[in-house]
């Protein structure tokens, strides 16, 4: 398969999301035009976009809801289970590692580090903070290949070297700062500041 646009793996969870809600109603097929205005994307495109992946809809049929929920978990590699480790566990932090809803879409906090002495050794839920000191050990021994980001802006690049170090190589980061990593590390972006403000320029 050639290297699929970013602009299209984009989508791939939006895709999903809409299909699992989908299954959730009962509904076994579903069309392209349903699927546009339900998620705002034009039919075209979402049948362009799927046809990179493969061929499962029907002329006249639409697409199965779940071989194509099935093939989009597989193409996302969420039909298994990653482990995840988050770095501070502050109220953002703490927030990450009790939300419920990641072990149902392929993800688990496996781990939580801070560097406040208060912090370490409480516990977050299930997890036990543990000492940001021992990071790259520790991740290392487990082979967590992805992480959160959830310091303060003037700790996000350290705390991404040290997991890089550690070899992480999916970063989320919620930092208000841009990372330098290497070309074969992924860093996804999620700052509540800037889609406010794109918000706020239409009000």
């Amino acid at each position: 398969m050639s290297e699929i646009p970013h602009v299209v793996v984009s989508r791939l969870p939006i895709y999903l999301r809409a299909l699992e809600n989908i299954a959730a109603e009962g509904l076994t097929c579903i069309s392209s035009q349903e699927l546009s205005e339900r998620l705002g994307i034009s039919a075209a495109q979402i049948r362009k976009d799927l046809s990179m992946f493969g061929e499962y809809g029907k002329q006249g049929r639409g697409y199965p809801v779940a071989a194509l929920t099935e093939a989009l978990r597989r193409h996302l590699h969420v039909d298994r289970m990653w482990d995840v480790v988050l770095v501070g566990v502050g109220d953002l932090g703490h927030a990450l590692a009790r939300y419920k809803g990641f072990p149902d879409h392929g993800f688990r906090i496996a781990m939580a580090f801070d560097k406040d002495p208060e912090k370490i050794g409480t516990r977050v839920g299930e997890i036990e903070v543990e000492d940001v000191r021992y990071m790259a050990r520790r991740v290392q021994e487990n082979g967590i290949l992805v992480g959160m980001i959830a310091t303060p802006a003037n700790a996000a690049q350290e705390a991404a070297n040290t997991l890089v170090f550690a070899g992480v190589r999916a970063l989320l980061n919620y930092a208000p700062i841009h990372l330098t990593v290497p070309d074969d590390v992924r860093v996804e972006y999620l700052d509540p500041v800037i889609p406010l403000q794109r918000m706020t320029y239409y009000l």
